[in-house]
């Protein structure tokens, strides 16, 4: 029954129904009955808030799962993901060095440094690993997460030391609640950077198999991981830089997802997308609604179901192992 609803098309119906409840959901009072008549302070709303906050989270949701996917598929270890490698601690040092050695940095500054510090945390965590004689399937994702600590400490600590604690607070958090027309428009990269992984996709389904199988069928394995690294930690700049970070997101959606219907990335892709853009938009209404007319960031609320089924898939992992 379960694998019955893990269609396209259904989860697809899934995320048009909550971008709409999404849309109407808020402090300012909007009626969908009352579309045709929403007077100038609605429309603003509207458009310049709600419309915005629901492209940003299908984005952000749907390329921080696909890079949970393609993270997972080039390293063979279902608990790899953005958050457990530490490339979403990196991008939010790189935000952190950008405002400290520029103030007036725009976006786009702040977003080359978060790339590139994303890129080379992410290779040095995959250098890292390819040390390792036993990679452990629980093992490796722990030397991730203790690499994200100690980064995390490190800003935290320069934080500290230059009185910008609270400008960094936005992103160690996720919150859409600040995204609107102007602010969001970022995230529109991904869409070619998206394009890419899906060109990609069969290529990362045969590294996945290992670097002599790749090699013995023609593929230039060292080339498509690097790709793939490169994609990975680029979106999750992308996201952390305009949203914050979501935790967990790229680990469990990807994983769900296998549950139901296998491990072939290029046929997986498509679900993994949309269900990561399904998953936020749930969790992002959820914190809206839970204590109206205040709200939960959608950081917080990913990171406490993220963490719950991420115990959950270790226990499960550790008893069949």
């Amino acid at each position: 029954m379960a694998r019955k609803l893990f269609r396209l098309d259904i989860l697809l119906t899934g995320l048009i129904i909550m971008s709409v409840i999404s849309m109407f959901v808020g402090v300012t009072q909007l009626e969908l009955r009352d579309i045709f008549n929403l007077t100038e302070h609605q429309q603003n709303i509207l458009l310049s808030s709600r419309l915005p906050r629901t492209i940003s989270i299908i984005i952000a949701g749907a390329s921080l799962s696909v890079c949970g996917l393609i993270m997972q598929q080039l390293t063979r270890n279902k608990f790899v993901s953005p958050t457990t490698a530490g490339t979403t601690e990196w991008a939010q040092l790189g935000v952190l060095i950008g405002i400290v050695l520029f103030p007036a940095v725009t976006l786009m500054g702040r977003l080359a440094f978060a790339t590139a510090l994303a890129i080379a945390g992410t290779f040095l965590f995959m250098q890292i690993i390819n040390r390792i004689k036993f990679k452990d399937i629980v093992f490796v994702p722990l030397i991730g997460l203790m690499l994200g600590g100690v980064v995390a400490s490190i800003s935290t600590f320069i934080a500290l030391r230059t009185n910008t604690l609270q400008a960094i607070s936005g992103w160690m958090h996720g919150n859409f609640s600040t995204l609107i027309s102007g602010r969001y428009e970022i995230l529109y990269i991904s869409v070619p950077l998206f394009i890419i992984a899906l060109f990609y996709a069969h290529q990362f389904t045969v590294a996945g198999m290992g670097e002599d199988f790749s090699k013995n069928l023609g593929l230039n394995y060292r080339k498509v991981v690097n790709i793939g690294l490169f994609l990975t930690a680029s979106v999750t700049a992308l996201v952390v830089v305009t949203v914050g970070m979501l935790p967990f997101l790229g680990l469990i959606v990807p994983n769900i997802v296998s549950i139901f219907r296998g491990d072939h990335l290029r046929s997986t892709i498509y679900l993994t997308a949309v269900l990561g853009a399904l998953f936020v938009m749930i969790c992002d209404v959820l914190g809206r609604v839970i204590i109206y007319p205040y709200e939960l960031s959608v950081g917080l609320m990913i990171a406490t179901i993220g963490s719950i089924i991420f115990l959950i898939m270790i226990f499960r992992r550790v008893k069949h192992a």
